[in-house]
């Protein structure tokens, strides 16, 4: 298998926790009510600990390591203005049902693209990164169908297919960051941090106001698994 055929399955395997989330939070119900809640908050949070592993362990020392130090610091503020910028579009256009959806895509989209470039260079995070994709995905998946069905009044079916044609965005991505983006290291570097700090945005302005739940301890210490999770991936590949 060549390393563009790698980096095709590992990104449509990771975008299609997409859909695989969404279809959880159809089946899922959990009684009594409070723990229903909680496990949805948990997986949210856990989420976010995955999100940040991906910015510590993959983003951030991969795109420094293309730039140079002022650009690296430039790539990682655009990141966070530009979710910020788009954050505030999606608020002025009343937010509300896809606000999640647009989010999701918008990080899973920059992420794709570095992805396709490091299975291009032989990287060995790639396979890391890729999981981290995914298990980021799945509770993204998970909530951004609970806000969808909620606020769109479409057919469960409808949002599912929806969402699993979110997922082909990964694949088309890494294609374009294997054939593009390997001969620009420079560049390659830039998306990696622009989208670390998009992704640490949302972080804290939707992940963790979301997970959180008064008196409960169960969505911190998701947060602290998902990091673990990638934790113990960086730790594998080196």
């Amino acid at each position: 298998m060549t390393q563009l055929h790698l980096a095709i399955l590992c990104t449509t395997l990771a975008g299609a926790m997409i859909p695989l989330g969404a279809w959880l939070a159809v089946v899922e119900r959990i009684r009594p009510n409070w723990l229903e809640e909680e496990f949805r908050h948990t997986v949210i949070a856990f989420g976010g600990g995955v999100l940040l592993a991906a910015i510590s362990f993959v983003l951030v020392p991969e795109g420094i390591d293309k730039l140079p130090a002022a650009a690296s610091v430039a790539a990682f503020a655009a990141g966070g203005l530009g979710f910020f910028w788009l954050d505030r579009m999606i608020s002025g256009n009343g937010g509300g049902s896809k606000a999640q959806l647009v989010a999701m895509v918008s990080d899973f989209l920059p992420e794709a693209l570095a992805l396709g470039a490091l299975f291009a260079s032989g990287d060995p995070t790639g396979p890391l990164l890729a999981a981290l994709i995914g298990l980021q995905n799945l509770p993204e998946g998970f909530n951004a169908y609970r806000e969808v069905v909620a606020g769109s009044g479409k057919s469960p079916k409808t949002i599912l297919r929806a969402f699993a044609a979110v997922a082909l965005v990964g694949p088309v991505a890494a294609i374009l960051g294997h054939v593009y983006l390997t001969s620009l290291p420079e560049l390659t570097g830039f998306v990696m941090l622009f989208a670390g700090g998009g992704i640490l945005y949302l972080i804290f302005q939707d992940i963790a106001v979301q997970a959180h739940l008064e008196q409960r301890w169960a969505p911190s210490l998701g947060a602290v698994g998902g990091y673990l999770v990638g934790l113990i991936g960086h730790l594998m590949v080196h």
